[in-house]
C-alpha cells in the first residue's frame, strides 16, 4: 500500500507539473517550450543562450534516435565492452525519461521497457545488488528511481527498496561510511559513492524512505576528499580534478548545502577548472547539474558552450564518441543537455 501512495503521489505532482508547462507556454524568455516537443516536460530553462530550442531539440531527438535504433531486444547495446553494463543501460533510460515523452505510450516507450527489463534481470534477487559492481548498481538505482511512479510496472516499487536497501547496507559495513567497487568493500571513492548518494536523492524524490544519517555520512566522506583548493580528489589524500569537483558539487547541492563553504570553494575551482579529454562525458554528466546549481548565469554561460561542442562533435548517425562507447558518450551527452527540459525530478533546482 505504501508503495502505490506513492506512486500516486507522484503522478499527481506530475499532472501539476503539466498545467505548470502549459501556462508557461509563450511567456519564457530566451527559451521557448517547442509545441512539438516533451508532452510531460516542465518549460526549457529560463535564460539566454547562444543556442535555440530547435537546436537542442534536433541534437536530442537525433541522440535519442540512435540508442533506440542500436538498443536489441534485451535491452542492452551491441558495445564491444560497455554497451551491455547495467549502469551504462540504465543511463541511456534515464536520458529517454528526460525528454518528457509519454513513458508508457510515448515514442520511446518501448525502449524504455527494454531498459529496465535488462537491468532487473541483472538484480540478484536475494540481495538486490545489481551487475557487477556499485556503479552499475548506483546508476541502475538512479534509472529505477526515475521510472517509479511514471511507467506502469509494478516490478519498480519492491525492486527499487530492493536496491536502495543494498545501498544502505554496503555503506554501514564501511569504514568510511561511503562505497567503493563493490558491497563489500572497506575503503571508498568519491566517483562510486558520487553515483550512490545521487541514486538515493532519486529515491527520496520517489517516496523511498532514506536515513538521513546515511546521507550525513556519505557527506562526511566528500568533506574528507575537499582538497585545499576547493576541488574534490578521488580519495582523501589524493588531487583534485573537474569530474570529481562536479560530482562533489552536486552532492551538496542535493543536500541542500549550497550555502556552504565547500559549495562555494568547489564551485569556484570548477569554474576555472579545464576539463580533460579523460573521463570528458563522465564530466559532462556531472558538470551539467552542478553548474545548473552554482547560479543561472554559471548555467546559461557552461550551457551556451557544452550546446556548441555537441552540435561540433555529434556524428551523423546521432552518437557521440567516447572511451568508454558510443552508447555512454551519447547518453551523458543527452543527459549534459536534459536540464534545459529539466523534466525530472532529479534536475529541479
Amino acid at each position: 500500500m505504501r508503495l502505490k501512495r506513492h506512486a500516486t503521489d507522484r503522478i499527481e505532482r506530475l499532472q501539476t507539473r503539466v498545467g505548470g508547462w502549459i501556462r508557461a507556454c509563450g511567456i519564457l524568455g530566451g527559451f521557448l517550450v517547442l509545441v512539438s516537443g516533451p508532452v510531460l516536460g516542465q518549460e526549457l530553462f529560463e535564460g539566454e543562450a547562444n543556442a535555440t530550442p530547435m537546436e537542442v531539440e534536433r541534437m536530442y531527438l537525433k541522440g535519442l534516435g540512435y540508442l533506440t535504433q542500436r538498443q536489441n531486444e534485451e535491452g542492452g547495446f551491441p558495445d564491444r565492452s560497455y554497451g551491455s553494463e547495467p549502469a551504462v543501460v540504465g543511463l541511456s533510460v534515464v536520458s529517454m525519461l528526460a525528454h518528457g515523452d509519454d513513458p508508457n505510450f510515448g515514442p520511446y516507450s518501448q525502449a524504455i521497457r527494454r531498459g529496465l527489463d535488462f537491468i532487473l534481470k541483472q538484480m540478484n534477487e536475494q540481495t538486490g545488488y545489481i551487475g557487477r559492481s556499485m556503479y552499475n548498481h548506483g546508476f541502475s538505482t538512479l534509472a529505477l528511481a526515475e521510472s517509479y511512479g511514471v511507467v506502469d510496472d509494478e516490478r519498480l516499487g519492491p525492486a527499487l527498496e530492493k536496491a536502495v536497501n543494498l545501498i544502505l547496507s554496503a555503506q554501514s559495513r564501511n569504514p568510511f561510511g561511503a562505497w567503493r567497487y563493490s558491497p563489500e568493500s572497506t575503503d571508498a571513492d568519491t566517483t562510486v559513492s558520487g553515483a550512490q548518494l545521487v541514486a538515493l536523492f532519486a529515491a527520496r524524490n520517489a517516496g523511498i524512505a532514506v536515513p538521513e544519517v546515511a546521507i550525513r555520512k556519505g557527506l562526511a566522506f566528500f568533506g574528507t576528499c575537499q582538497t585545499k583548493d576547493g576541488g574534490y580528489a578521488y580519495t582523501p589524500g589524493s588531487s583534485s580534478n573537474a569530474a570529481r569537483t562536479a560530482i562533489g558539487c552536486l552532492i551538496l547541492a542535493l543536500a541542500k548545502e549550497k550555502d556552504s563553504n565547500a559549495f562555494a570553494a568547489a564551485s569556484a575551482y570548477l569554474k576555472d577548472a579545464p576539463s580533460t579529454a579523460s573521463y570528458y562525458h563522465y564530466y559532462l554528466y556531472y558538470a551539467s547539474q552542478a553548474f545548473f546549481h552554482t547560479s543561472p548565469e554559471a548555467w546559461t554561460v557552461w550551457n551556451a558552450t557544452n550546446i556548441k561542442k555537441l552540435s561540433d562533435t555529434q556524428n551523423a548517425d546521432g552518437s557521440w564518441d567516447g572511451q568508454f562507447g558510443p552508447t555512454f558518450a551519447t547518453a551523458a551527452s543527452l543527459l549534459s543537455m536534459a536540464l534545459n527540459y529539466r523534466y525530472l525530478p532529479i534536475y529541479e533546482r
